[in-house]
Order: C-alpha cells, then sequence, then structure tokens
C-alpha cells in the first residue's frame, strides 16, 4: 500500500480535484490524505481571530464569504442532481457548525474544531466525487485513528491498532480518503498537527501501516537546489538522504513540514516529492541510499525570522554546568534553539519564536549581559558529506567574504553549514553560494 497526500493547491478548485481523481485512480491500493482546499484555513482562522474578539459581524461576514466559494465549487464539481444536492447539505452543515460559535463564547478548543473543518469539506467533497465517477473508494475520519498524547506527541501504538482495524479488507483495490492535519488529543477533544501538518499526517500513517512508499504532491516538482522564490535558475533535486532532506525542510524548504521525515526514516520508507500540475516530472525521490552525488553540496535553503541572544559572562570560563543553566531558561519558556556557539567569555544562541523574548532575556540577565539581535536568517548549506571534504568550507566562505557573518555552525552534522545573516542580506547570501558554486550545487 502507499499514501498519497495531496496540499491545499492540489486540491484548491473542482478541476484540481478531477485531476487528483485521475491520479490516484490506477488500482493499487493506497490511503490518500488530503489538505483544506487552498485558501480555506486562512478564512477560517480569520474566523476564529474575529470570534476570540467578539466581532461577530465581521466573523459572519468571513463565513458568508467561504460558504459561496464553497457553492460555486460543488456546481463545478458535480454533474449529477443527487451529489450537488448532497454537497448543498455538507456545506449547510459544516457552516452551521462555524456560525454556532458566533453565539457562545469562543475558547481554544472550539478554534481547533472550526479549523478542522477544511479537512473535513475537502475530503467529504473528493470522496462524493470518486463515488460520482463509479470509483470504489471509502471515506474515514482521521479523528477515528489519528491521536496525540498529552505531550502533543503521536501515539504511534494506538494509531498502528486502529488502522489496522479500520483498513482490513479482502478488496484489494479500495482507495481510502482521510484528512491530513487533523487529530484528536488525549482528552479526545478535536486538534490538530499545526500548520503544514498534514504532510506530518501522511509519514505518520505510512509509518504506521508499513507503507510500501509515502507520496507528497503539492504544486512544485520536487525539493530545489535553492529557494526559487529568491534565486533565478534553480533545479530539482532527483535524490535525497533522509538527513538532507530533514535539514531543508527544517532551515525553509517549503515544500516539506519538517516533522514529516522523521517517522518515514524510522521506518525506512522512501519519501517521493511530486508536482500535481507536472505529474510527469520525476520529482524528488528521499531515501536512505546513497547516490553517485553523494559526494557534492546539495542545496541551500534559509530560515527566517530568526532572534540571536548573546550572553557574556566573566564567570563562564570553566564554570561548571553554565550551559545547563542557560539551556534551562529556553526550556522552561518551551523554547526551541536552532543554533549555538559558545566562548570562553561568551554563548550565542538563535530562536525561531520570540513570544516569550522579555520574559527569557530578563531571566538570562541573571547570569551576564545579554544582547538580542533580531530579523535575521540562517542560511543552511546541505550535503551528506561536508564535514569530511576538504576545502568545501573554504569554498562556501569565500563566496560570503562580503557579507556580514553573524555567527556559524560547522561540524555539529555531516550533512549542513548554517550560517546566521542579517535578513536584509539573505538573498545576497543565497545568490553569492548558488553562483560560486552551481557547478556543484
Amino acid at each position: 500500500m502507499i499514501i498519497q497526500k495531496f496540499g491545499g493547491t492540489s486540491v484548491g478548485s473542482a478541476q484540481r480535484m478531477k485531476d487528483v481523481c485521475n491520479l490516484i485512480h490506477d488500482g493499487q491500493e493506497k490511503i490518500v490524505v488530503l489538505s483544506a482546499m487552498s485558501g480555506t484555513t486562512n478564512a477560517l482562522v480569520e474566523i476564529s481571530n474575529y470570534l476570540h474578539q467578539r466581532n461577530i459581524e465581521a466573523a459572519n461576514d468571513c463565513i458568508q464569504l467561504l460558504d459561496n466559494q464553497y457553492h460555486k465549487v460543488i456546481t463545478e464539481l458535480y454533474q449529477s442532481e443527487e451529489k450537488l444536492h448532497f454537497g448543498k447539505e455538507l456545506i449547510a452543515s459544516h457552516f452551521d457548525f462555524i456560525r454556532a460559535f458566533t453565539q457562545d463564547m469562543f475558547t481554544i478548543h472550539e478554534e481547533k474544531a472550526i479549523l478542522a473543518q477544511g479537512e473535513f469539506l475537502s475530503t467529504a467533497l473528493f470522496h462524493a466525487y470518486l463515488i460520482e465517477q463509479g470509483i470504489d473508494a471509502e471515506l474515514i475520519a482521521a479523528t477515528e485513528f489519528m491521536r496525540i498524547d498529552e505531550h502533543e506527541e503521536p501515539d504511534m501504538v494506538y494509531m498502528a491498532a486502529e488502522l489496522k482495524r479500520i483498513i482490513s479488507t479482502e478488496n484489494p483495490n479500495k482507495y481510502w480518503i482521510t484528512q491530513g492535519f487533523v487529530c484528536r488529543n488525549a482528552f479526545g477533544e478535536i486538534d490538530n498537527l499545526k500548520r503544514g501538518g498534514s504532510d506530518y499526517s501522511a509519514s505518520l500513517i505510512g509509518a504506521a501501516i508499513g507503507a510500501k512508499e509515502i507520496q507528497i504532491w503539492t504544486d512544485i516538482d520536487g525539493m530545489h537546489n535553492n529557494d526559487p522564490r529568491i534565486v533565478s535558475n534553480t533545479r530539482p533535486i532527483a535524490n535525497l538522504s533522509f538527513d538532507e532532506a530533514a535539514e531543508l525542510a527544517y532551515f525553509g524548504a517549503k515544500i516539506l513540514h519538517p516533522s514529516s521525515v522523521f517517522p518515514a526514516k524510522i521506518k525506512n520508507i522512501p519519501v517521493r516529492l511530486k508536482n500535481t500540475m507536472e505529474p510527469e516530472a520525476p520529482g524528488t525521490l528521499i531515501s536512505d541510499l546513497q547516490t553517485e552525488q553523494a559526494s557534492i553540496i546539495k542545496a541551500v535553503a534559509a530560515k527566517d525570522n530568526i532572534t540571536a541572544v548573546k550572553i557574556k559572562s566573566g564567570r563562564m570560563l570553566l564554570a561548571y554546568g553554565f550551559l545547563r543553566k542557560i539551556f534551562e531558561v529556553f526550556e522552561a519558556y518551551k523554547t526551541p534553539i536552532d543554533m549555538i556557539t559558545t566562548s570562553e567569555v561568551a554563548v550565542s544562541l538563535t530562536i525561531d519564536d520570540d513570544k516569550f523574548l522579555p520574559e527569557i532575556k530578563k531571566e538570562l540577565q541573571k547570569f551576564g549581559i545579554v544582547e538580542v539581535d533580531q530579523d535575521m536568517s540562517i542560511i543552511c548549506v546541505v550535503g551528506n558529506f561536508i564535514a569530511e571534504k576538504k576545502g568545501y568550507a573554504k569554498q562556501v566562505f569565500a563566496s560570503l567574504e562580503h557579507i556580514p557573518l553573524r555567527m556559524i555552525s560547522y561540524g555539529g552534522s555531516f550533512h549542513n553549514i548554517s550560517i546566521l545573516v542579517n535578513t536584509a542580506h539573505k538573498k545576497e547570501a543565497m545568490e553569492a553560494i548558488f553562483n560560486d558554486l552551481q557547478k556543484t550545487v
């Protein structure tokens, strides 16, 4: 069995849904994971924000606008009166559910239930279209098997058992349709895997059932060797290792959710990135296989909205437990650290979540002078041999000799060099690395 995940742009219109139908209908048993139609989750977030503010008039306006958009979709999607009637009833049901929150107080739990409506709508509409086309398919709710524990980690044992129960069938050509992003938490409430979580859903499902392959279908033909939104003439990468793909996803490659590589890596399940709009394009294969290109730099990615924090302390020199105390501050505020460098008198590190920055800074001032730089970006240069090949680091840094570098992380992984620059220099830095190393990048 394979897993096929289609993102919001892939199911973003009636015609796109029809195209996806043609892509999946090959007689091979599979689980198809769908995101909400493009724009839906953003609209639901906006509605939720208005509900939090108790701006009921604005919330109702947004709800009605989205309602109208879905009515347009079903008139283009279905041919039969039966399915058109089904679509109207489905839309009425989901939007009545959302409108009900304009009458009551609104909490985070209700918000998560509202955000799930996008995936519930896209999967129900798509499943009905398959049935109208005479295609054998079954719709299963992610809330029946996708669960996170009290630490917001996937409950893999539960998921594997429930999926085995649900999909046990003698029909080898069954298509199973389900939602990405949506899950239940340890208390049985509707929850989610955060934005971009449909990729993660597909990977978790693949790991839970031991899938042959996990396919992530989106609107770009694989993971590129640089960010095509910033640098011209990039190209897709044919093959990546799990570790290389994880580095690129974490450090800014938007095609893949950062968490989605790990479950596949643990179960050694290949992940294939494909383009819904160009299905014949080879895309990118992520696996544990090494290729003839294993001795080159593979790609460059960038991560924005980075904050650099520097703690200078005369007490740091040879101080036992100093770093532990620093890390405990960030742990207390559940703020992950990306990069870290140390010297005898200072430690510098980066974070990508500044929600608790004032509190963190106040706590750190107990240990020394704290300096904060915001509007930074991490440039990540990825390849699976960088720390072993002589001269490559020199080439990377030589290409950036005209750009101020705030931090460098090199040697912590055989798969990347991370460089912190001011975001104002990001585009220039990415182009410089790409142009100087384009024969190998």
